[in-house]
């Protein structure tokens, strides 16, 4: 039992390893080498664990030769957009001034509703109104709406607002993150201050998020003994 743990413990960390090795890409939308690299190597990482007879080297040559393959590729297709190509695939055009093109979708074995309900996962229900759509060599959907239908920018209505920074959380259940902090200008005190100013401790906000200006949202903490003590009282 404990050569198991220890096995498992093992192929773990060295297929967590293996996975880092391979690049950020691996954590995100897979290309087509890359799936083949992660279920062979999550096959490789079953054997050693399921059968203790077989040496824990059996798997991991195999697991870091992948890692090895998959990192040069890598290379290789930053290098060579002909490798790329070859690898991954070309991004298609199936959408183009509003018409869909089917040959594409043919070509891509994409049925016309698997169309239409990644066009809604982008919030367009009518291809009319796309000046062009692309399959992606990972699967994605990219699309661009017609001028006429895309939304107004504060610009193309001439108006102008007060420069801030983008909205970053300063306090997720009760922990403080100083470099956020820090980016916006802010410091301890003034966290403290607001934390009074609510009357609450630092350990009770849940979340609070703002920016470089003074305008920020705060969440307290549910009493969980307050609400399971009431939940008891009324049944």
């Amino acid at each position: 039992m404990k050569l198991l743990i220890f096995r498992t413990i093992l192929i773990y960390l060295c297929v967590l390893f293996a996975m880092r090795l391979m690049g950020k890409r691996q954590l995100g939308e897979l290309q087509p080498e890359e799936l083949v690299s992660t279920i062979l190597i999550s096959n490789l990482a079953s054997i050693s664990i399921e059968s203790e007879e077989v040496p824990v080297t059996a798997s991991l040559i195999p697991l870091f030769l992948i890692a090895a393959l998959e990192l040069l590729g890598s290379i290789l297709s930053f290098r060579s957009q002909k490798f790329f190509n070859f690898m991954s695939g070309r991004p298609k055009t199936v959408i183009l001034n509003g018409q869909i093109d089917q040959s594409a979708l043919r070509t891509l074995r994409l049925t016309t509703a698997d169309l239409m309900e990644a066009l809604r996962g982008k919030d367009v229900f009518d291809p009319r109104d796309v000046s062009y759509a692309i399959v992606e060599t990972n699967g994605n959907l990219s699309v661009a709406l017609r001028p006429e239908k895309e939304t107004a920018t504060l610009s193309d209505l001439g108006l102008k607002v007060q420069r801030a920074q983008a909205t970053i959380p300063f306090v997720v259940d009760g922990q403080v993150l100083d470099e956020n902090l820090h980016h916006c200008g802010k410091d301890h005190a003034w966290l403290e201050r607001t934390a009074q100013a609510n009357t609450l401790l630092m350990e009770e906000i849940l979340l609070l998020v703002g920016n470089d200006t003074e305008d920020y949202f705060l969440l307290k903490k549910e009493n969980r003994r307050k609400d399971s003590s009431l939940g008891k009282e009324t049944s």
